[in-house]
């Protein structure tokens, strides 16, 4: 598979390109900018990861699903920050251009609607107009929630991942009783995609707050976590904002404080999406084909065996089964691979070209010598390792690099 890449050297964009589609992470559908997504197994790890990054916090949003469609009479009642929304969009082409901010997607020209309908490309007027009911005194605050959704943005360039038309993305939106704990519940949100950018994709990052003309419209403060790409470009890998009480008196969401009087909230969103997939791949793949970091890896060892026979094949199920056992055991996510359809050097290549992180090999003479080949993703490198006490050996080789840590980055 690999020599049918494209080098990173004779062409950076098409060998992502080629990467994520010989790879069976995406495919672009029949709308221009849209994506059937594959690689859903690493979606789903990276919710869990989030999700488990705010528990550890003790910051435990409900989880919510919010309408795909909003009124036109919705965005046009949250005036001002609304609107700032709307020109921000259009700035960002999230919108067709020349067309008018708000124009919604016609589906049947000769229907009779009460009003034009938007489709989403981000919650905030949605959720204030839903806050509105939700909120009535101080012991409803904070308000926390959180959704995993798709949204649909106008792009002019489209890159599967990394810009598209619809993507998947997790957001959320939060209602305090004070600017203090607004501003407190932005910063832990970006420590929350820090960590899960280091610690899961491997990727360090640079924490920081956007200049203001690069905020997100309607918010007071945008922060953000900046990754560097192997082609020497930053990426914008996720944000969150400090919204202030713009959308709250956009929508007149009060509430009654201590003293019983009415006060408007302090808000907050944020939100990271399947762009994060793309940045693991720019991040660390390479002309070989993918690197996953064992943390986000579906199956974390792949184990060949090699055998002439049925019973070959079942005498190294036999020697291995105590390793894999303990290696399950650990946690360790492992698939032994016995297809006999498939010749090991084809698997070897496979397993290689998809980024699994460690590869097993163990064939007649491994079984004489008490020994496996460990092959590592990252660095290439074989070795040969007594298959006594291995699971202890891949568990210290699946660990991350203490170099991407937010403590040797010194943005801790």
């Amino acid at each position: 598979m690999a020599d049918k890449l494209t080098k990173r050297a004779d062409d950076y964009a098409q060998w992502y390109n080629d990467l994520v589609l010989k790879a069976d992470l995406a495919e672009h559908s029949d709308v221009r900018g849209c994506m059937v997504i594959e690689a859903a197994r690493l979606c789903d790890l990276g919710e869990d990861a989030i999700r488990i990054g705010r528990y550890v916090q003790g910051h435990r949003p409900r989880e919510c699903i919010l309408p795909t469609l909003h009124s036109q009479k919705l965005s046009r009642q949250g005036g001002q920050p609304c609107g700032r929304l709307r020109e921000g969009m259009c700035r960002g082409h999230t919108l067709p251009p020349k067309s008018d901010p708000v124009h919604g997607v016609v589906v049947d020209p000769t229907a009779k609607l009460e009003e034009e309908l938007i489709i989403r490309p981000t919650s905030e007027t949605i959720i204030w107009n839903t806050y509105r009911g939700w909120v009535k005194s101080y012991r409803d605050l904070p308000l926390l929630i959180n959704q995993w959704a798709n949204v649909v943005r106008w792009e002019m360039r489209t890159r599967l991942f990394l810009r598209t038309a619809e993507f998947l993305w997790q957001e959320g939106h939060t209602a305090h009783a004070t600017r203090e704990e607004a501003v407190e519940e932005t910063e832990r949100m970006l420590q929350v995609y820090t960590t899960f950018a280091e610690e899961y994709l491997a990727i360090p990052v640079i924490r920081g707050v956007k200049t203001a003309s690069e905020r997100f419209a309607g918010a007071e403060d945008t922060y953000c976590i900046e990754a560097m790409m192997q082609d020497g470009k930053a990426l914008q890998a996720g944000t969150s904002h400090f919204l202030g009480q713009n959308f709250a008196k956009a929508f007149d969401v009060v509430f009654a404080n201590k003293e019983n009087q009415q006060e408007h909230v302090w808000a907050t969103s944020w939100g990271v999406s399947t762009r994060l997939v793309g940045a693991l791949i720019v991040t660390h793949s390479d002309d070989n084909g993918l690197v996953l970091p064992p943390k986000l890896a579906p199956t974390q060892v792949a184990v060949v065996p090699i055998a002439k026979n049925a019973e070959q094949m079942e005498a190294v199920k036999d020697y291995f089964a105590p390793a894999l056992a303990a290696m399950r055991a650990k946690g360790i996510t492992v698939k032994f691979d016995d297809d006999d359809t498939k010749k090991p050097g084809w698997k070897f290549a496979e397993y290689e070209f998809k980024g699994y992180p460690v590869r097993i090999a163990i064939g007649p003479q491994d079984m004489e010598n008490g020994t496996v080949e460990v092959a590592r993703r990252d660095t290439m490198e074989k070795q040969v390792m007594q298959v006594i006490d291995l699971a202890e050996k891949v568990e210290h080789l699946l660990k991350p690099s203490k170099a991407t840590s937010s403590e040797s980055l010194g943005i801790a």
